[in-house]
């Protein structure tokens, strides 16, 4: 797992934690994450943003890339600084392939109750990249940037 270049971090402040692949496990980190960002005093906005897309992540990994398994595990890295945000969510899956999901906003997908949480995550964050097998996400969002 490395950090995408563009991001601005370097792999060696990266905090990690693995956590069993459950919605209650993963609370965890998800407030330790929004915590350190609201001591870095970021807007309502990117706060918001940053809950949004890691929930939508989090909830990604442990319903599609472990389906659901509660003996898999998941692994986030993240680095929380005063001007950006990284953040990596893995999941033990077979991964997928990004492209070849459905637009959810095309006529026939939009009452499928499904499919927008990967379109929210590049809606409310600066930056989202998927590594070759599809398995994990990397977030970046610049403090006080625009959705």
């Amino acid at each position: 797992m490395k950090v995408p270049a563009d991001f601005g971090v370097s792999d060696g402040v990266l905090t990690e934690l693995v956590v069993p692949s459950d919605l209650r496990s993963a609370k965890q980190p998800e407030e330790q994450i929004l915590r350190e960002v609201q001591d870095r005093n970021y807007d309502e906005q990117s706060v918001f943003a940053i809950k949004l897309a890691l929930e939508e992540a989090l909830t990604n990994a442990i319903r599609h890339g472990n389906r659901n398994d509660d003996r898999g595990r998941l692994t986030i890295l993240y680095a929380v600084r005063s001007d950006r945000t990284v953040i990596c969510v893995r999941d033990e899956g077979q991964g997928f392939e990004p492209a070849s999901l459905p637009d959810p906003t095309a006529d026939e997908n939009l009452e499928v109750p499904n499919g927008r949480g990967i379109m929210l995550m590049y809606a409310y964050m600066t930056k989202i990249r998927f590594n070759d097998q599809g398995n994990e996400v990397w977030m970046l969002k610049i403090a006080g940037a625009p959705q």
